[in-house]
């Protein structure tokens, strides 16, 4: 009975279709989603931006006393809960800056992968000088 079933049994593709849709280290995943590439860790071209929105804040850079490094303050406003007032919180990032970001000035941060065992952020850009 079991041989009965297997000689019914067609093979779906033989090795020269396998080998027609492999091209060029694509395979049939690349034909499902055109705009992905199929290798692991590749982020170049069209992938890089589908890795979703990473988040921005804008704060003031509070020190600039290390190299490449910046502390950028950020303030929120939140309601009490108790009371219902607007109530001022502060809090403070280690932001990898290569724009040379000085003290007072308004910058932009994105999250970006761990770069030391504090640093999780990065300087994008200078929204604002500081007032000399």
């Amino acid at each position: 009975m079991a041989e009965e079933n297997n000689q019914d049994v067609k093979p779906t593709s033989t090795d020269a279709e396998v080998a027609e849709t492999v091209i060029a280290g694509e395979t049939l995943a690349h034909e499902a989603a055109p705009g992905v590439d199929s290798q692991a860790g590749n982020a170049s071209g069209s992938e890089a931006g589908k890795r979703g929105n990473r988040a921005q804040k804008v704060g003031i850079v509070a020190s600039d006393k290390m190299e490449k490094t910046v502390v950028v303050r950020v303030d929120r406003q939140v309601k009490h809960p108790k009371y219902r007032r607007y109530v001022r919180r502060t809090s403070k990032f280690m932001a990898h800056d290569e724009t040379g970001a000085a003290v007072g000035d308004k910058v932009r941060i994105v999250e970006t992968r761990p770069l030391s065992a504090r640093k999780r952020w990065r300087v994008v850009e200078i929204v604002q000088k500081a007032a000399k």
